[in-house]
């Protein structure tokens, strides 16, 4: 990591847990200032605690990405800092249904989480960064971006949505040496997959788990605009294959056995 060129201060929106409190962690190792930022309190205090351990400074807010102040807050923490590394890891999937029979408030929140705050929060340090000529911008993506599927069709939507926005972001700011990655992770084993129900324990299951997946983030910086976790390039391509109802159908009896659907 270049502190140099990354540093002093990176943000991290979803850095309480799983791949984003390894962001931290790894991070602060290295020597880099952190401001974490989280609406659990507890798991956000703890991986803020464990940070500091590495003698590095660490700012950490307690917020809803998704509340009317949320921004205003945000600035208040980070104002005052170089902020050279910006990490936005806050989507993971909120309301799994149908969509047709579904509450569209709470499928809003999803786009919300996914896309609205990601935006705004990407404009405002990509924005400085731009200014400084020199920083990174790391979004966190989905092998779910890559096809739709049943009962998380926004979800997917979003994902599909982030990576083209990653990918139009890397040619606008490279010619301001700001890198931009989107890293596109499988199934993880996160705490919020474990409580989306998901049966981690399914015999011969790929899954990676969050200090690679931060790792290879943290390594690939520069290699944007789109890099892959290592053991997912090939399910990538399938699911970019031509045949897309073949492709579907399969994805959907897969998923199944992850997370059977509920009972009608």
């Amino acid at each position: 990591m270049d502190i140099q060129r990354y540093g002093p201060w990176a943000v991290i929106a979803g850095g309480s847990e799983g791949v984003g409190a390894e962001f931290a962690r790894q991070l602060a190792s290295v020597g880099m200032n952190l401001v974490l930022l989280a609406r659990k309190e507890a798991p956000l205090r703890a991986t803020a605690d464990a940070c500091r351990a590495h003698g590095v400074e660490v700012r950490a807010l307690s917020v809803d990405l998704l509340a009317a102040d949320a921004f205003d807050r945000i600035r208040e923490v980070t104002d005052d800092l170089g902020v050279g590394l910006f990490i936005y890891n806050a989507g993971a999937n909120t309301y799994r249904h149908e969509f047709v029979t579904g509450d569209l408030d709470r499928f809003q929140a999803v786009i919300d989480l996914n896309i609205t705050a990601q935006l705004t929060l990407v404009q405002h340090f990509g924005a400085l960064m731009r200014e400084r000529r020199r920083g990174g911008i790391l979004l966190v993506g989905s092998l779910s971006g890559y096809s739709g599927s049943a009962r998380i069709s926004i979800y997917s939507a979003v994902k599909s949505f982030c990576r083209t926005f990653a990918e139009g972001l890397w040619l606008e700011m490279r010619d301001y040496d700001v890198d931009v990655l989107q890293l596109v992770l499988g199934l993880t084993r996160t705490p919020a997959m474990a409580r989306a129900g998901l049966k981690m324990d399914t015999p011969g299951l790929q899954i990676s788990e969050p200090h690679e997946v931060a790792a290879q983030g943290l390594a690939n910086l520069a290699n944007g605009p789109v890099v892959v976790v290592k053991g997912w390039e090939a399910a990538v391509e399938k699911n970019s294959g031509h045949n897309r109802a073949e492709l579907l159908l399969a994805a959907r009896a897969a998923a199944t056995k992850l997370l059977p659907p509920p009972s009608r």
